[in-house]
């Protein structure tokens, strides 16, 4: 079975490498550099992980950040980045990796890829896109938890779905796996995905408060 989340680890490492420190990234505020910060602190740093989950201890986790930042170059960032986890973090334990890196880094390779001008979409492999089909069934609904009106993700080119919000105005959001996912992510701007529904609905969930 393909380790997946171990690939688009190796993945980001390699592209932070190819395009550097400064690159833009689709995270407000962040260059390649920002970005490769996190992940390693994200890795290590448990004094990190609740301001990573919580918005109310985001101010103590980006003080953090600034620190490690300071404290490690970029490069070391990245080498970092490509061992992996130590055994004792969650996102490195073999149980539990797969489960809290997936999707990590498959948003934030397309934080760097989609940054660039001149990017395009990738094709991924089925058993990818079936891995991250699966854990939107269980991020879906979190993620789309402030939407006004029910949410419906469909899987574009099968008869596959999943009810991430429930109401009586129901707006389908269509796409590829990976799409999906950086829409319910909050990649908007940059997910293709097709959107119908009740215009109202649909120009509401354009506003709405979504992502993990």
């Amino acid at each position: 079975m393909t380790d997946h989340a171990s690939a688009e680890r190796a993945a980001v490492a390699d592209l932070l490498d190819a395009v550097g420190p400064e690159a833009p990234t689709l995270c407000e505020g962040w260059a390649t550099y920002d970005l490769a910060a996190h992940l390693a602190l994200r890795d290590r740093v448990p004094a990190a992980w609740p301001g990573i989950a919580l918005r109310r201890f985001a101010g103590r986790t980006e003080r953090i950040q600034r620190e490690f930042t300071a404290a490690h170059p970029f490069t070391e960032c990245v080498s970092m980045i490509r061992r992996g986890a130590p055994m004792w973090s969650p996102m490195g334990a073999p149980l539990l990796a797969g489960l809290t890196n997936l999707a990590e880094y498959v948003v934030h390779h397309e934080d760097i890829r989609r940054a660039q001008p001149d990017w395009t979409a990738r094709a991924v492999p089925t058993t990818l896109a079936d891995s991250l089909w699966s854990q939107l069934r269980v991020t879906a609904r979190p993620a789309f938890r402030h939407a006004q009106d029910g949410v419906l993700l469909l899987r574009a080119d099968t008869d596959q779905s999943i009810t991430a919000k429930r109401g009586p105005l129901v707006v389908a959001i269509e796409g590829d796996p990976v799409e999906l996912l950086l829409y319910a992510f909050n990649r908007r701007s940059v997910a293709r995905v097709d959107i119908r529904g009740d215009d109202a609905a649909v120009a509401r969930l354009a506003i709405a408060r979504i992502g993990m």
